[in-house]
């Protein structure tokens, strides 16, 4: 059963107390998974995120050929506990130039970034696809550090789809430029994704890889930074590990709480399960932003969050500035364009300038959302739905992305959910159950 192509969620009318459970990180799944695959022995995931990202992620670790157990998680129906087992850094044998090993990678940018570097650890040649979208988006900084380091890289256009020919790790062989240690070493920019380097730093010990990184604070960047306390803390011949909840996730019922309560004289209490305590999430400092700053950084202050932040922007008492957006502009989708369209469809006053967005505050209406197949659009204005009559969005499956019970957690009576009314916007029959789920 899937999602109907067009929903609407009824604002709040009743008080709520819920303490919500959200599914893992999912940042922290896809890493922890390359990770495992990468040690030795038998590697135990507990609380990992099941969805699109992180399934597409288990389906190339299978088609490498590791095996990767999946069992059901009793505590949340978004969650999995995942076994895999590795072989002390080796990956599968590829195939040949005439045929590939084929992995196709959907739009998950983690699994494309990591595995291309994953798979030049191994022999032969692997061959990685995605969707349309994920052909787009940017590879080219991987793709270059990885050569400096001695592997082929074969792409028309340094992007998707692309055939890596692995030679295995390559030790302490002095292939340059190298190391004063003597390993291979390489440099590589996180300008346009940290994820190049988090790719390159995942298979680095493996791989006899020395890596050096460049951009502004590349060092500090929030998630190059959990990349690194990651490898640090994860088990070196297995074991269990624990994956933490999605702080990004958690973000929307955190701004849902603070929609129900704006100016309604009702008190609302809105708590996430087991908020994430590591310090390996960016998004975990998003209760500090309320009320807002007069500027906001997606370099220096949030995440995905900052999409959650430019919500609230409207039911603010000042204007609000979002800096640092460029990033933005190349993930699921034009993420900067998409906010400032969508929140102007519901009556924002916004201006873009440069990588900045200016949100005013705002008496917004309904509108029917483009959700332009990002799920993190999806659960924004799912969220403006809980204060604003007639909000409907469209394609609302997308969530499957990340976060595939987004909807039932919206649906469910407290104190599990938040109770709310999700309808389909064209019977206007409301939905229930499994009906809510993102297939």
């Amino acid at each position: 059963m899937s999602l109907p192509p067009l929903i609407e969620i009824i604002p709040l009318a009743a008080p709520v107390r819920a303490e919500i459970i959200v599914p893992g990180s999912k940042s922290i799944t896809n890493r922890a998974l390359v990770l495992a695959a990468l040690t030795e022995g038998e590697t135990v995931l507990a609380g990992a995120l099941w969805s699109e990202d992180t399934q597409v992620m288990v389906d190339c670790l299978r088609d490498l050929g590791f095996m990767v157990n999946v069992a059901l998680d009793p505590h949340e129906s978004a969650n999995r506990t995942v076994t895999v087992y590795g072989v002390g850094g080796q990956v599968p044998r590829g195939g040949t130039p005439g045929q590939p090993l084929e992995l196709f990678v959907g739009n998950a940018g983690t699994t494309a970034r990591f595995l291309t570097a994953m798979c030049c650890l191994g022999q032969g040649v692997y061959r990685l696809d995605g969707v349309p979208r994920m052909r787009e988006r940017p590879q080219a900084a991987l793709f270059q550090a990885l050569r400096q380091l001695g592997y082929r890289l074969d792409s028309p256009n340094d992007k998707l789809p692309a055939l890596v020919f692995g030679r295995g790790p390559l030790g302490r062989q002095l292939t340059p430029p190298a190391s004063p240690m003597g390993t291979a070493a390489c440099r590589v920019s996180i300008t346009e994704s940290s994820q190049f380097a988090s790719a390159l730093l995942l298979s680095a010990k493996a791989g006899g890889w020395t890596v050096h990184l460049t951009g502004a604070n590349a060092e500090e960047s929030a998630y190059v930074a959990m990349t690194s306390k990651l490898c640090a803390a994860f088990p070196e011949r297995g074991g269990p590990f624990q994956i933490e909840p999605d702080a990004s996730s958690g973000s929307y019922f955190l701004a849902a709480g603070i929609m129900a309560n704006l100016g309604s004289g009702i008190s609302n209490s809105i708590r996430i399960a087991h908020w994430p305590a590591s310090g390996w999430q960016i998004d975990a400092s998003f209760p500090r932003f309320w009320p807002l700053p007069k500027v906001v950084s997606r370099q220096t202050d949030l995440g995905d969050s900052i999409l959650t932040a430019m919500i609230l922007a409207p039911f603010g008492d000042a204007p609000v500035q979002f800096t640092d957006l460029g990033r933005l502009r190349v993930q699921e989708c034009e993420r900067v364009t998409a906010m400032r369209q969508q929140l102007t469809a519901c009556g924002a006053r916004v201006t873009e300038k440069g990588d900045c967005l200016e949100i005013f505050p705002s008496l917004l209406h309904g509108a029917e959302i483009e959700t332009y197949h990002d799920h993190r659009i999806a659960m924004c204005f799912g969220v403006v739905a809980l204060r604003v009559p007639g909000i409907k969005i469209r394609n609302p499956g997308c969530v499957r992305k990340t976060f595939p019970n987004f909807y039932r957690k919206l649906a469910e009576p407290p104190s599990l959910g938040l109770g709310v009314r999700v309808l389909d916007a064209r019977t206007r029959r409301r939905l229930t159950g499994p009906e809510l789920e993102a297939d």
